[in-house]
C-alpha cells in the first residue's frame, strides 16, 4: 500500500552532489536533489511524479503545491523518498547554497556591471590559471538560479573563484552577495541593459553595488563620474574598509595602438607595467584592464600574465550548430573547454532529442581546478551519465590516462593534425557530433573540415529567442491550455526537425505539419510528440498509422477515402475542421448530423480534436466578424460533443487570437509565426526576432556616374558610387522584387541600397559612404531590417519572407 508523503524537518540534510531544476536534465538520479520552483512560466511541481519515475528521491517543494501533489502522489510507493516542505523553493535554494559556500575559504571576486561581465570573468579566469585552479560560471549564469548552480560547484580542490551576478530590478543583489561573499569586487561598463527595471541608472548602480557591500576590494573605471560617485558616497558608507582601485584611461592607463594590436602602460601600485593584447577597440581594452588590475592585486607577475594575454581571444558566447556532412550534426562549442562547460553542452546535445549516435570530439582539459586522476573521472562519469557512445579524445592528458576511460568507446590521437589526417576513416555518417577543444589545440579547423560546404548565406535561428517567445505564449494562455506549435513548410524557413526537437524538448503538447511527408521525417528523426497533418493525401493514409500521425479531415470526400482505405481505423486519432468563416476547407455547420451519422458506424476512430480557424484576427477591423467566429464555432463544437461519450480536444486561435481575443483560447491554441518572433496585429512588442539572415561581400568596385549595373543595364548610378556584390540572390529567398533600390541591407550598421536587379545567386548594393571590405557580412533581416520592413517594401507579408529562404541556405541553430 503506497505511503503518504511525509515531509521532513528543515535544515536540508543530503549527501546529494547535483542540484536539479529542469526535469529534463537528469542523469544521475541517484545522486540529486530536485528543486521544485513555481514560477510565471514553469512549474516544477508538474514533473514530480515524472522524476520519482527515474530514480530521483529527494525533493524541495512549496507549502502551496503539496495538496495537489498529494493527490498526483497517491497511488506512488514513497516508502525511500525525501521531501523537505518549504515556502518558497527558490529562496532554499539560495539558503542552501549559501551554507555549501560558507565551508570554504578561499578568495572569491564577484563580477557585476551592465556589460562585460561574461568577458572579464571568462578573460580573468583565463589569465589566473597559469597559477591557480579556477571555479567559475558556466557561461553567463549569473541569475537568481544560475548564480547558485555555479556557486555549488566550489570543492576543496579550487583555490579561487570568479563569479558574475547580474540583476534586472531592485532587490536581487542582496540574495547574490549573500551566495558569493566576493572579498574582491570588480564592476564593469555600466550601460542602458536592464534601465527599463529602475528608476534611474543611479539607483541601478546603487543595487549593483550591493555585491560588494562586505568585500575588501573593489576594481572599477573612475572615468565615469555617475559610478565614481555612487562609490564614494553610497558604498563608502556601508563599507568604509573597502579599498578601491579606480582607474582611469590617460591616468593610470595609457594606451597605444598599431596594427591591430594595443600597448598598455598600467600604473599599479607606483609601477608602471607593460602589456600587449591581441584587440583595440575600448569595450575590450576596459574589459581587458579590469583583468590586469586583478591579476596584478593578486600578485601574478607581469610575465606571467603577458603569457596569458597572448592565449587570450574574444569570447565567443554562444554555441551554434549546423548541418555537417555526410547527413551529420555539428555542435560548434569548442571555445570553452571545462567541464562545467563541457556539461552544459552535453545538455544540449542531449535536448536535441535526435535519435543519432551522440558523438564527443574532445581536447585535454586545462587548469580545471582538480587532479588529473580526479579530473579524469568525473570526465568519465559526465559522459556516461549524458549518453555519450562515441568518443574522439585528442591530447596528451588524455593519452596518458587512457587506461582510465578504456571501458568507452573511444580513439585517441595526439594532436589535431594526427585527428584530421584519418579524417576519411571516421564514421560520423547520420551522427550528431559536439566539438569541445581548448584553443590551442585549433578545433576551428576540425569544425570547419565536418561543416558541410556551402556557400556563404546562412539563415541563424537563435535558440534562446525562440524559447522565450514559446514561454511569452505559454504565459498568455496559462497552464491548463495546451499548445499545437505549426512546424509546416519547414518551420516556418526555420528547419523542422531542429526545432521540432527544441518544442518536444519544451513538452509542447502537438505539432502540425500540412503534409504526411513533413510528419514521416520527424518521426524517423526521433519525434515522439504527436502531429496533425493538415494535408493528408489519399496515397499516404498507410503511412499515418505507420508513423502514429493523425489527419485533419474537413470533407466527407477525404472522410470517405480514409475508411475505404482498408487501414486499422482503430489505431487512428483525427481531427475535424469546420469552417467558420475562412471558407478555405473545413465542414458547415448544416453537415454536422450527417457526419455524426457516418462516424457513428465507427466508434473506434477516435476524434482527438474539434478545431477551425479565424481569418482575421490580426485585424480590428474585422472584430464583429472575429466574434462571429467564435460564437459559430462554440455552437459547433457544443452539438458535436452532444453526440460523443468523450469531450475531444478544442482549438480555434491563431498566434494573432491568442492575443487579441484571449477568452477564444479554448482546449488548445495553434501557435504559428508568433513562436518566430512575429505577431500579426502588433499589439506585442515582447517577442523577440528568431531568424537572422546573412552573407558576405564578395567583391568591390568603384564606378563612374553613367555606368550601368546588372542585367538589363536597369542600374544607372547618377553619381561616382562604390558597389557591393554580396552572395544572396532571389534563388536563396532575396526576392527579385527587392531590386532597384527597393529593398535594403544592413552593412557594417549602415542601412544599402540594392543597386539594378536581383540576380539568381546575387545583388548588387551601393556602399558608396559605408566603410567595407570584402568578406564583411551583410544581414539581409533580423532586427534591422526587419522582417516585417523588408515584407512591407515587396507588398507582402512576413510569411513568405520567411518560408521563402531557400533550404540550399545553411541553417546555424544557436544558444547564448
Amino acid at each position: 500500500m503506497p505511503l503518504p508523503i511525509s515531509f521532513l524537518e528543515l535544515p536540508i540534510l543530503t549527501e546529494a552532489k547535483i542540484i536539479v531544476i529542469d526535469s529534463r536534465l537528469v542523469v544521475s538520479p541517484s545522486n540529486s536533489i530536485f528543486f521544485a520552483i513555481k514560477g510565471e512560466r514553469q512549474n516544477g511541481h508538474l514533473y514530480i511524479k515524472e522524476l520519482i519515475d527515474k530514480g530521483v528521491t529527494e525533493f524541495v517543494i512549496e507549502e502551496g503545491q503539496s495538496t495537489k501533489l498529494e493527490i498526483d502522489l497517491k497511488n506512488i510507493d514513497l516508502t525511500n523518498i525525501k521531501f523537505w516542505k518549504v515556502e518558497n523553493s527558490m529562496a532554499t535554494l539560495q539558503t542552501f547554497v549559501t551554507e555549501h559556500r560558507t565551508k570554504f575559504k578561499i578568495p572569491i571576486i564577484g563580477i557585476t556591471g551592465s556589460n562585460g561581465k561574461t568577458i572579464v570573468k571568462e578573460w580573468l579566469s583565463k589569465i589566473l590559471e597559469a597559477e591557480l585552479n579556477v571555479i567559475k560560471n558556466p557561461r553567463s549564469y549569473n541569475s537568481q538560479v544560475g548564480v547558485p548552480l555555479s556557486v555549488f560547484q566550489i570543492e576543496n580542490e579550487h583555490e579561487i573563484g570568479v563569479f558574475e551576478a547580474g540583476i534586472s530590478k531592485p532587490f536581487e543583489m542582496e540574495k547574490l552577495e549573500a551566495i558569493i561573499k566576493p572579498s574582491i569586487g570588480i564592476l564593469t561598463n555600466i550601460g542602458s541593459a536592464h534601465d527599463e527595471g529602475f528608476i534611474s541608472q543611479k539607483q541601478k548602480i546603487s543595487e549593483k553595488l550591493k555585491l560588494f557591500r562586505k568585500s575588501k576590494t573593489l576594481i572599477y573605471h573612475a572615468d565615469n563620474q555617475v559610478v565614481e560617485a555612487e562609490i564614494k558616497v553610497i558604498l563608502k558608507a556601508v563599507n568604509p574598509k573597502i579599498r578601491l582601485i579606480g582607474w582611469r584611461f590617460r591616468e593610470s592607463v595609457l594606451i597605444e595602438t598599431k596594427e591591430k594590436k594595443a600597448f598598455l602602460k598600467i600604473l599599479f601600485q607606483e609601477k608602471a607595467n607593460q602589456f600587449q593584447v591581441n584587440f583595440t577597440d575600448k569595450a575590450s581594452l576596459e574589459n581587458i584592464i579590469h583583468c590586469i588590475h586583478a591579476a596584478l592585486f593578486l600578485g601574478l607577475s607581469e610575465t606571467t600574465i603577458q603569457t596569458q594575454l597572448n592565449l587570450i581571444q574574444p569570447v565567443e558566447m554562444r554555441l551554434s550548430m549546423k548541418q555537417g556532412i555526410q547527413n551529420s550534426t555539428i555542435i560548434d562549442d569548442s571555445y570553452n573547454n571545462d567541464l562545467a562547460g563541457l556539461e552544459t553542452a552535453l545538455d544540449f546535445m542531449n535536448q536535441q532529442g535526435s535519435s543519432k549516435t551522440k558523438v564527443l570530439i574532445i581536447s585535454d582539459l586545462f587548469q580545471t581546478g582538480y587532479r588529473d586522476d580526479v579530473l579524469i573521472s568525473k570526465l568519465r562519469d559526465l559522459i556516461i551519465q549524458k549518453g555519450v557512445q562515441e568518443i574522439y579524445a585528442i591530447g596528451e592528458k588524455l593519452i596518458v590516462n587512457k587506461a582510465k576511460l578504456e571501458d568507452l568507446q573511444i580513439q585517441f590521437f595526439d594532436s589535431t593534425e594526427q585527428f584530421i589526417g584519418n579524417f576519411s576513416s571516421l564514421q560520423l555518417r547520420d551522427k550528431l557530433v559536439l566539438v569541445k577543444g581548448s584553443r590551442v589545440f585549433e578545433f576551428e579547423k576540425i569544425v570547419a573540415r565536418l561543416s558541410q560546404k556551402t556557400h556563404q548565406t546562412v539563415l541563424e535561428i537563435n535558440l534562446n529567442a525562440l524559447n522565450k517567445n514559446l514561454n511569452f505564449y505559454k504565459q498568455k494562455i496559462g497552464s491548463v491550455t495546451k499548445i499545437m506549435a505549426m512546424v509546416k513548410a519547414f518551420a516556418y524557413g526555420a528547419g523542422s526537425i531542429e526545432i521540432a526537437e527544441l518544442l518536444q524538448y519544451n513538452k509542447v503538447d502537438y505539432l502540425a505539419v500540412a503534409y504526411t511527408d513533413e510528419g514521416v521525417i520527424l518521426r524517423q528523426n526521433g519525434i515522439k510528440t504527436p502531429i496533425l497533418v493538415l494535408n493528408p493525401q489519399p496515397e499516404t493514409f498507410s503511412q499515418l498509422i505507420d508513423y502514429q500521425l493523425e489527419p485533419e479531415i474537413y470533407c466527407f470526400e477525404i472522410l470517405n477515402e480514409l475508411i475505404n482505405s482498408g487501414i486499422n481505423l482503430n489505431e487512428l486519432k483525427i481531427h475535424l475542421k469546420f469552417d467558420t468563416g475562412m471558407h478555405r476547407l473545413g465542414f458547415d455547420f448544416e453537415e454536422i448530423e450527417q457526419l455524426m451519422a457516418v462516424l457513428v458506424d465507427y466508434p473506434n476512430l477516435k476524434i482527438a480534436s474539434i478545431f477551425s480557424h479565424l481569418s482575421s484576427a490580426d485585424g480590428r477591423e474585422h472584430d464583429e466578424f472575429t466574434k462571429n467566429q467564435i460564437k459559430i464555432f462554440t455552437k459547433i463544437t457544443r452539438k458535436i460533443i452532444s453526440y460523443l461519450p468523450y469531450k475531444p480536444i478544442l482549438h480555434l486561435s491563431n498566434s494573432a487570437g491568442i492575443i487579441a481575443y484571449p477568452a477564444a483560447k479554448f482546449d488548445m491554441v495553434r501557435l504559428g509565426i508568433g513562436l518566430y518572433g512575429y505577431e500579426p496585429s502588433g499589439q506585442n512588442q515582447e517577442l523577440e526576432t528568431v531568424a537572422t539572415l546573412k552573407t558576405v561581400i564578395s567583391q568591390i568596385k568603384k564606378l563612374k556616374a553613367g555606368t550601368t549595373v546588372g542585367y538589363s543595364r536597369k542600374g544607372i548610378l547618377e553619381k561616382d558610387a562604390v558597389i557591393a556584390t554580396i552572395a544572396i540572390g532571389y534563388a536563396d529567398g532575396f526576392d527579385r522584387r527587392f531590386s532597384g533600390g527597393i529593398g535594403e541591407v544592413l552593412v557594417n550598421g549602415e542601412l544599402c541600397k540594392t543597386v539594378g536587379n536581383v540576380c539568381m545567386d546575387m545583388t548588387m548594393i551601393d556602399v558608396t559612404n559605408v566603410p567595407c571590405q570584402i568578406g564583411d557580412e551583410v544581414i539581409i533581416f533580423g532586427q534591422n531590417p526587419s522582417i516585417k520592413t523588408l515584407a512591407e517594401k515587396a507588398n507582402t507579408i512576413p510569411y513568405e519572407i520567411l518560408t521563402g529562404v531557400s533550404e540550399r541556405v545553411k541553417r546555424v541553430f544557436y544558444k547564448n
